[in-house]
């Protein structure tokens, strides 16, 4: 794999990207054990199944827990969620059991490399992206300055990914075309930042988010149309 320095005189396109659901898949599953290890620390008897982890998909991790303890407080709530995301950096063994990459990503991402820049925007902590990318082997692709978490886990958050876009372009020369590639409305709507071709993902065997976009995929490789 080659990364290549761009010349202005290039014709670049910007394919921005996201993780969860579209970069990997299995992280549903890594999910449930997560949440239940933290559940039986805090000596609950209530436990997640794996139909709850694709049920819930996309979520905000605390929302799990507001699905399953519905009688606890909010503030119990987040206490879960944080200690969930402890627990994964902690345990990163729980994310090796199910996490992997989704297939084609990487010679999809390389065949990208050769001509265009990439991005991958996350709705997670900084923390546990670095460990996804290299959980994945995914980090030479999203070096520094590429790879951006957006922990909107908590309610006091302020910045969105439409805002991490936006940032990231200026000071940019002017892309070709921006390409987004997403699993939910929220990644749909980066096109709304400076335009661009939405493609929604899903993997075979989930549900497409009810969202709109110009394309809807099942194959990562149908993104290399755009190159």
């Amino acid at each position: 794999m080659t990364l290549r320095d761009h010349g202005k005189g290039e014709l670049v396109k910007l394919f921005v990207w996201d993780l969860h659901g579209v970069l990997e898949q299995g992280n549903d599953q890594a999910v449930i054990d997560i949440s239940n290890e933290v559940l039986a620390t805090f000596g609950y008897e209530q436990r997640f199944g794996y139909e709850d982890g694709r049920r819930l998909y996309g979520h905000k991790w605390y929302e799990y827990f507001d699905f399953l303890l519905p009688n606890e407080t909010h503030h119990r709530h987040l206490e879960l969620q944080d200690a969930c995301f402890t627990l994964s950096e902690e345990r990163p063994d729980l994310q090796y059991r199910w996490m992997k990459p989704t297939p084609h990503v990487t010679s999809v991402l390389d065949a990208i490399a050769v001509h265009h820049q990439q991005i991958v925007i996350s709705n997670t902590r900084p923390g546990t992206l670095d460990m996804f990318l290299k959980l994945l082997e995914l980090t030479d692709y999203f070096l520094p300055g590429r790879a951006f978490a957006v922990d909107q886990h908590v309610l006091d958050v302020k910045t969105t990914k439409r805002d991490v876009l936006a940032g990231y372009l200026v000071g940019q020369h002017a892309f070709e075309e921006i390409v987004i590639v997403g699993d939910s409305a929220s990644d749909m709507r980066l096109a709304e930042v400076a335009g661009g071709t939405t493609y929604l993902f899903a993997h075979p065997d989930f549900a497409f988010r009810n969202c709109s976009a110009d394309f809807r995929i099942r194959d990562l490789r149908e993104v290399l149309q755009r190159i």
